[in-house]
């Protein structure tokens, strides 16, 4: 990803103009092709962002909304319930979409789970590997409106 330096200055043309070889050599080390990709790369916000609506019903898997997903489609993810109140999101794609040091999530339950009130709460996870984010709520049936999001910083 080419960073563009902040003292530039854009000139543009359509994508068919041939862009080299003009004016002299002095002229042409100084200049630099930026795309329109190279653009949104510089300016983005240098992390990823997989955030998702989340509900899960007695010993089942959750269940998953996604509110938004940065990861390339070759990133796919899904969510799977490891053992009482334990539950897991799995992510797969090359490279591994969770690469350690570089990864944070934001987790919380705001449900009314197993038919009781319950006080909004936040989900203890732990990154197990590049593949697999681990998260405790304590018991099954009580993610009704959980929201859980994963950063992962360039």
């Amino acid at each position: 990803m080419a960073i563009i330096p902040n003292g530039q200055k854009f000139h543009t043309v359509s994508s068919t103009v041939d862009t080299t070889d003009r004016g002299s050599s002095e002229l042409q080390s100084q200049r630099e092709i930026y795309t329109m990709q190279d653009i949104k790369d510089s300016a983005g916000p240098g992390y990823k962002v997989f955030a998702v609506l989340l509900s899960q019903t007695g010993t089942n898997d959750p269940t998953f909304t996604v509110l938004k997903n940065d990861f390339p489609a070759s990133n796919t993810f899904s969510f799977t319930r490891v053992n009482t109140g334990g539950y897991r999101l799995n992510g797969a794609g090359n490279p591994p979409p969770f690469p350690t040091n570089k990864t944070v999530v934001s987790a919380f339950n705001n449900g009314l789970g197993n038919g009781g009130a319950a006080p909004p709460q936040s989900l203890i996870w732990t990154l197990t590997g590049n593949s697999f984010i681990d998260f405790l709520v304590g018991a099954d049936g009580v993610i009704t409106l959980g929201f859980f999001e994963v950063r992962v910083y360039d």
